[in-house]
């Protein structure tokens, strides 16, 4: 068997070899190309160094395993992976035949034009895409030392951002389940000024935050939660039942499932997903059902 290690920001040769016990398998280092005959990607890192591999590992096709050793591993841990010690059974059982491999959907953001058309190349997400206050809290959070951001970073730049973060008015529209015309067919789902409009494929972000609990990776679903605008001290004590998934029954949060979304926002925001700035408002984001393949346990 060949294998493929990508090995992300501040990981070394040191962390793959628990996983090299098996001396019949073959190690390369750095990301295949379509030509190699490699059977599985290992990939050690966090949400963002999976975002930024996204596009090649659906054009590869191949099974990905992902270590949970970055700042943020929210992806890992929706697929149960804790640890290194989880990662490692779980390249166990593939190594020993079982086929612990898992078809899962992606979000995509689709950057809009003036008239409503897709103006740049789409580009993957695996976790949440959000807009508002969530990606303010991510752009500030990313100029962090990577070890404060893995512990705790999220949380230190939300608090206060809570406190100065104005509500933008922000129109989130859904296309009609039949209509096969891009630009037709949509109506919108929400219209008011909004504190986070967050987008996901899996439940978790920001460091184990239940955004959207619901959400299931190979649905063929988006989970939309909208915060509109509420006062200070009602949105600091929303934020703490976001890490128990207890938000959803707080008025002024709304859930709802699409498959296709846009967004428009007063004024062009930041759009991040995976911790990882994307592009600005007004965007598409939509599912691609069932395009990555990951190891389990």
């Amino acid at each position: 068997m060949r294998a493929a290690a990508i090995l992300g920001l501040g990981c070394s040769a040191k962390d793959l070899k628990p996983f090299q016990a098996d001396k019949t398998v073959e190690w390369r280092m750095g990301m295949p190309t379509a030509g190699d005959q490699v059977d599985i990607i290992v990939l050690f890192g966090g949400d963002g160094t999976l975002h930024r591999h996204l596009g090649q590992f659906v054009k590869l096709g191949l099974p990905v395993l992902v270590v949970p050793a970055g700042s943020g591993n929210d992806f890992a841990h929706s697929l149960n992976l804790h640890g290194v010690r989880d990662s490692r059974a779980a390249w166990d059982r593939f190594c020993s035949g079982a086929r612990n491999v898992r078809q899962i959907d992606l979000g995509v953001i689709s950057s809009l034009g003036k008239e409503g058309r897709n103006s740049e190349t789409p580009q993957f997400f695996c976790c949440v895409a959000g807009v508002g206050l969530d990606a303010e809290v991510a752009r500030r959070a990313n100029r962090l030392p990577r070890w404060l951001r893995g512990h705790g970073g999220y949380v230190l730049t939300l608090l206060p951002k809570i406190v100065s973060f104005a509500p933008v008015q922000t129109r989130v529209s859904i296309a009609a389940e039949n209509s096969s015309d891009a630009n037709a067919g949509w109506s919108a789902r929400s219209d008011r000024p909004t504190l986070v409009a967050a987008f996901a494929n899996a439940p978790l972000y920001g460091g184990g935050m239940k955004i959207a609990p619901k959400a299931k990776m190979d649905d063929a679903l988006l989970d939309v939660c909208i915060v509109g605008g509420m006062n200070r001290l009602k949105l600091l004590s929303l934020f703490p039942t976001v890490y128990a998934g207890r938000h959803l029954g707080i008025r002024g949060v709304e859930y709802f499932h699409a498959r296709r979304a846009r967004i428009e926002t007063e004024r062009p925001l930041d759009v991040y997903a995976d911790g990882e700035f994307v592009c600005r408002t007004p965007v598409e984001i939509s599912i691609q059902p069932a395009v990555l393949q990951v190891v389990t346990l």
